[in-house]
């Protein structure tokens, strides 16, 4: 039971990883998108895009702490009294995020819109690095079993983590990229999907170095999560690496009928990736999946709120998306 409330966490975690780092990646596009005149016609295109589904997407957040305290109640413990810099930046940063997205649009004054733009679009790169340093951490074994606290700054702070961090950012990015340049060619806007495509392809180059720049720091500092990314998880990285060539390719040829699906691809094999080479460990390699899990009942419990959240939420989430890929949501404004 335990393996399958493991396996229920971490597909929230994936469904965070694609949908709320596109959301992030918006915002990193927004951050460098130029000044007022310049970047006045991407950054409406950006609240374009995640202003109906922004706040949605936490959702996953949510549900993933939600069943880390409650199925793995010492790990939990561990994790945040470890890593409680990155996470409590992160939720800052989330309430920074939100309120600059929303407040940039009530105010009336350039000066007032520019910090509050710049609070969301500053916020959107560090989220995303602060949540993939704590990946890091986990990963390279940073954080100690038994509900103890470890290191505060080194746990997240040392080469795996920062490399979990950009690359988060980056892949972000990317997938940001390839989602805006879709949207802008279903909205007949050639101009802004040349303008993201170029950044797509470019942000891909770059995500490419950096997971080969970060071979040598895995086999060296991670050696358990290299052994099974190699091994039992290499088909897993292989599918994800086609499939970005071929994102990558049908971006750079103007073709985003199936950019969007093979991006997301991407993205999925390489969570997955890393939950099958960490497996059967929670925190590599000290706890167990099966060590760290609450009491039977307590899981059935959360088993039966999963098959809840998969018949009343997931349907409700599902429809947001379409009726917004549809142009059928309503445009925020001011009086919203």
């Amino acid at each position: 039971m335990s393996d399958a409330v493991a396996v229920v966490m971490f597909a929230a975690v994936t469904a965070y990883a694609l949908f709320g780092g596109a959301d992030f990646g918006a915002g990193f596009w927004d951050l460098v998108a130029g000044g007022a005149l310049r970047g006045e016609r991407p950054r409406a295109m950006i609240d374009r895009a995640i202003g109906p589904v922004w706040e949605a997407n936490h959702v996953w957040l949510i549900f993933c702490f939600v069943v880390l305290w409650t199925a793995f109640p010492t790990a939990y413990a561990s994790i945040t009294l470890t890593l409680f810099v990155p996470l409590t930046v992160a939720a800052l940063g989330i309430v920074a995020r939100g309120a600059g997205f929303a407040f940039r649009k009530a105010v009336l004054r350039t000066r007032d819109q520019r910090r509050f733009g710049a609070a969301f679009a500053s916020s959107s790169v560090l989220v995303p690095f602060c949540f993939g340093a704590v990946a890091g951490a986990i990963a390279a074994g940073r954080v100690p079993p038994g509900g103890e606290a470890g290191d505060p700054v080194e746990s997240w702070m040392n080469p795996v983590s920062i490399l979990g961090g950009v690359l988060a950012v980056v892949v972000s990015a990317w997938l940001a990229a390839v989602r805006l340049t879709c949207d802008a060619h279903r909205l007949d806007d050639e101009e802004m999907a040349t303008y993201f495509r170029r950044r797509a392809v470019g942000s891909a180059v770059v995500a490419g170095v950096v997971a080969a720049a970060g071979i040598p720091v895995l086999a060296r500092w991670a050696d358990h999560l290299f052994d099974g990314l190699t091994s039992r998880a290499l088909p897993l990285l292989i599918v994800s690496v086609v499939a970005g060539a071929v994102s990558l390719v049908l971006v750079g040829r103007g073709d985003d009928r199936f950019a969007r699906a093979t991006s997301a691809v991407t993205v999925v094999a390489v969570i997955l990736a890393w939950g099958v080479a960490q497996w059967p460990y929670l925190l590599p390699e000290s706890t167990t999946v099966d060590e760290a899990a609450a009491p039977s009942g307590t899981l059935a419990a959360l088993l039966v709120s999963a098959v809840a959240l998969l018949l009343i939420v997931v349907p409700s989430l599902i429809l947001l998306y379409v009726l917004d890929q549809k142009d059928l949501l309503p445009e925020e404004s001011i009086e919203d």
